[in-house]
This record gives C-alpha cells, structure tokens and sequence, in this order.
C-alpha cells in the first residue's frame, strides 16, 4: 500500500465532499469485498501448512510423541495437539 495525494487522484467535487468528513490526515480506502483475495490466495503458503500438518499427523500416528513433534516443528505442545485433533 503507498500513500497518494487525493488532489491528484481524484475529482475535485468528491475530494470536496471527503474533506467535509476528514481533512490533512490519512485516509484508508479499502478494496471492494468482491476483489478481495482471501488468506494465502497470492502464495503457496496454505498447501504448505497443509503438508506440514500432514506430515505431523502421520509421524504422530506412528509413534512420535507431542513434545518431540513440538521441538522437531519450532511448534508449541499446544499447537500440535491442535493440529492432530483437526486433522481429517
């Protein structure tokens, strides 16, 4: 996100009329709802947790314990144990 002067981006009245509501400050102006790209559309990053929690899953079932899966993972016993339980 970078900051752009409204004076040059947009219409005189319309800047007119967002200055009746804020004037010399910053203003967010959010992307519609519909393009809006949800959490980890733009990498790979899901797939990744996927495979990771997969890989946890099964070394769990094989005998692995929490608490190693936890150090093996850089992972809270917590987390682990979240991760098994929402496995599929």
């Amino acid at each position: 996100m970078r900051y752009q002067n409204a004076k040059l981006v947009l219409p005189e009245p319309l800047l007119q009329e967002i200055q009746q509501y804020v004037q010399g400050s910053y203003l967010y102006i959010p992307k519609p709802s519909a393009s809006k790209r949800k959490w980890g559309d733009g990498t790979d990053t899901k797939q990744l947790l996927r495979e990771r929690n997969q890989a946890i899953l099964q070394a769990y079932r094989q005998g692995t314990g929490v608490k190693e899966l936890a150090e093996q993972y850089f992972l809270t016993r917590h987390s682990i144990r979240r991760i098994i339980r929402e496995q599929p």
